[in-house]
């Protein structure tokens, strides 16, 4: 944020309730579309940044209200539906915590093997309500949506990302018509951390040219 204030933009961190901002209510992909929106009223035209499931927010947001959008950056983006074997075990393991619920949050040592199995250190973490917002945003696929979302878009990508791969990127650079893809070989699922100089560079450089 430091990086890109200094070419002369004013960056605003968005704190998404559940995931940088605590919340008690369960969340649905339409919810948080409507809550960008409410956050976005008085900007006219802006660019969105969105990293992981900010991405996905900021691709549904895309879609439905393309007007409020000057141009779009998606960093390691979720919102493409994978069905390999370890999402489908993570699945299975929300849906377990959330059908038997206190059957095996009473048990520690069960908690901590399943959720270990799972790779989902959010997860455990998380109150019930985010557990089971959790579950509805993995629940859905944009990807039947992207060839309709026309605005110039930067893609940016780790290689080595192992939470949302590198072949999801590529897929939204094929169906985005006006997108453009930077991948980073180094870098991980948060190349905006390990990778910060590069990223903001990217992203200064995107949004210069195509004029804002």
């Amino acid at each position: 944020m430091e990086i890109i204030k200094s070419a002369g933009y004013e960056p605003v961190m968005l704190h998404v309730p559940g995931l940088t901002e605590e919340t008690n209510k369960v969340w649905t992909l339409h919810a948080y579309v409507e809550w960008l929106k409410e956050k976005l009223v008085a900007e006219g035209q802006a660019v969105v940044i969105g990293h992981s499931n900010g991405g996905r927010i900021a691709l549904a947001f895309a879609e439905k209200y393309p007007e409020k959008l000057k141009q779009l950056v998606l960093i390691d983006s979720a919102g493409i539906y994978q069905n390999g074997r370890a999402i489908r075990f993570k699945r299975f393991v929300f849906g377990a915590v959330a059908k038997f619920g206190k059957k095996i949050t009473s048990s520690q040592l069960l908690r901590k093997i399943m959720y270990k199995l799972a790779g989902a250190k959010d997860y455990k973490n998380a109150n019930v309500e985010m557990r089971q917002t959790m579950k509805n945003l993995i629940l859905v696929d944009l990807k039947p949506h992207l060839s309709n979302i026309s605005i110039p878009t930067l893609i940016i990508w780790g290689a080595r990302d192992k939470a949302t791969p590198l072949s999801d990127g590529q897929l939204m650079h094929k169906l985005m018509p006006k997108s453009e893809l930077h991948i980073i070989p180094e870098a991980g699922h948060s190349p905006y951390f390990s990778h910060a100089k590069e990223v903001s560079k990217k992203i200064i450089s995107f949004i210069k040219v195509n004029g804002f």
